[in-house]
């Protein structure tokens, strides 16, 4: 009976020491795969960083270059059309060179024409168009009047006569005509009419 007792005890002995080394290699385990996943993330947070470095690194240089961008536009923003106004220019300096070998006046007129009927054909081409203004009624918006004249023969605030060209770029008013507008005549009408009482009277 003692026997049986004792072996009884050495084999639930045995059996707890084995269950502790299964709990104990369990726990390892645990550990190592808890270990092992730690790492995994610190790998992959290192790398997530790396490449947000990278992309952040990345956006700086675009940004530089976009600014680079933006200011030589504007720097050079009238390159192309001072390239089409360079054979305008040429075509002055040729006209300059023939004009003191030249007697013939009527010629040079047309070569002068030619030369501004070209530059004028490049302004339109780029958007620039004059501003018609003799014969039509005075606009703020498009005129500046510099004298005042009287005209019999045209409504009041008519303009008269153009002393500076004015100039539209697209939609766009870039310089007014400065003009010479016909001046109200109900002044003039109210004093003719009061002469006229008088004279009945």
């Amino acid at each position: 009976m003692k026997k049986d007792k004792k072996n009884n005890d050495r084999e639930e002995e045995m059996n707890e020491n084995a269950e502790q080394v299964q709990d104990n290699q369990g726990t390892d385990e645990e550990m190592m795969n808890k270990n092992r996943r730690i790492e995994e993330l610190e790998n992959e947070i290192a790398d997530l960083k790396d490449k947000l470095l990278r992309r952040a690194a990345e956006f700086e240089n675009y940004k530089r270059r976009t600014e680079n961008d933006q200011l030589n536009l504007l720097k050079y923003a009238a390159e192309s059309f001072i390239i089409k106004l360079l054979p305008v220019v040429d075509d002055f300096e040729r006209s300059l060179q023939h004009i003191d070998n030249s007697s013939d006046t009527e010629s040079i007129k047309k070569g002068l024409k030619l030369i501004y009927d070209k530059l004028v054909k490049v302004l339109d081409d780029q958007g620039v168009k004059r501003i018609e203004s003799v014969g039509e009624p005075f606009d703020v918006n498009f005129h500046e009047a510099l004298l005042q004249r009287k005209a019999n023969d045209v409504a009041p605030h008519t303009v008269l006569d153009e002393l500076e060209k004015g100039y539209m770029y697209k939609d766009r008013v870039i310089r007014h005509a400065k003009v010479i507008v016909s001046e109200e005549q109900e002044e003039q009408e109210g004093n003719d009419n009061s002469a006229n009482e008088n004279k009945e009277d």
